[in-house]
């Protein structure tokens, strides 16, 4: 199939009016035809949830040039289900997710709406990545990472991913000088050590903020957390099979009932 053939696409969890979005569809529009669908307001942190007894719309907006767009009013994994039954009316060659506005490396692809949405287009066979970018601010800079989700989805459109493969991209804060190219890693072992912040509000009425910091536990150099302190794009195959095999086999070997 010639890359102009190709239906590409686009979602988010920072909404659709994100600078992130916008050039993630600038990167990917060279590759076919690409349709956007994503949320009308943030859903950052929203995981893998779905909306529930609660009606979704779905409505269609201007504001990329050429493209067809439109917002939706559920989460990103919702994003995701409507545009492949109500908008594309099939499945999409790829979907990419993001780019998201801060890391989704180690432990954050477990809370992530950027790559949950991308996971559920891997769970229906459709070949996806989720891009995110370690510079937390609306006003960011998407030149590195906008460069990088060109090359990376070039990679899967010409050499192709298996049946649900699913890739997790983050794109360090660097000069693009400093810039050493994407590395396939692995998930570091990294977590966030939280604490609730206890406050109260005007009325004496209290409240909790969360709170925390991230630390690696990992002393590898072949994980995601490694290669974004050394200036590398990193790139983690992902499933979403959460058998531990190994546990498997040693319950198997051990409990006997």
């Amino acid at each position: 199939m010639a890359n102009s053939e190709k239906i590409i696409l686009v979602t988010n969890d920072d909404g659709i009016t994100a600078p992130g979005i916008r050039a993630l569809v600038e990167a990917v529009k060279p590759y076919g035809k690409v349709v956007v669908v994503a949320p009308d307001s943030p859903q950052s942190g929203m995981g893998h949830a779905i909306t529930i007894g609660v009606p979704l719309r779905l409505n269609p907006v201007d504001i990329f040039e050429g493209v067809e767009a439109w917002t939706c009013s559920g989460t990103p994994v919702d994003c995701v289900k409507l545009a492949r039954d109500k908008i594309l009316h099939g499945k999409p060659d790829i979907c990419v997710s993001g780019i998201n506005h801060g890391a989704n490396h180690a432990i954050n692809v477990i809370y992530s709406g950027t790559m949950s949405a991308a996971m559920e287009a891997a769970i229906e066979g459709i070949p996806s990545a989720g891009f995110s970018f370690l510079d937390y601010s609306y006003d960011a800079d998407f030149t590195l990472p906008k460069q990088v989700a060109r090359e990376v989805v070039g990679k899967m459109i010409a050499q192709g991913l298996p049946e649900g493969g699913l890739l997790n991209v983050n794109v360090p804060v660097c000069n693009l000088e400093d810039f050493k190219g994407p590395k396939i890693c692995r998930q570091a072992n990294a977590k966030y050590v939280e604490a609730f912040d206890e406050r109260r509000d005007p009325h004496g009425k209290k409240y909790y903020w969360l709170t925390g910091d991230f630390k690696n536990l990992d002393t590898g150099t072949d994980t995601d957390v490694w290669a974004l302190d050394n200036n590398y794009a990193s790139i983690v195959p992902v499933q979403f099979d959460l058998t531990n095999y190994a546990l498997k086999q040693q319950l198997s070997d051990t409990w006997k009932f």
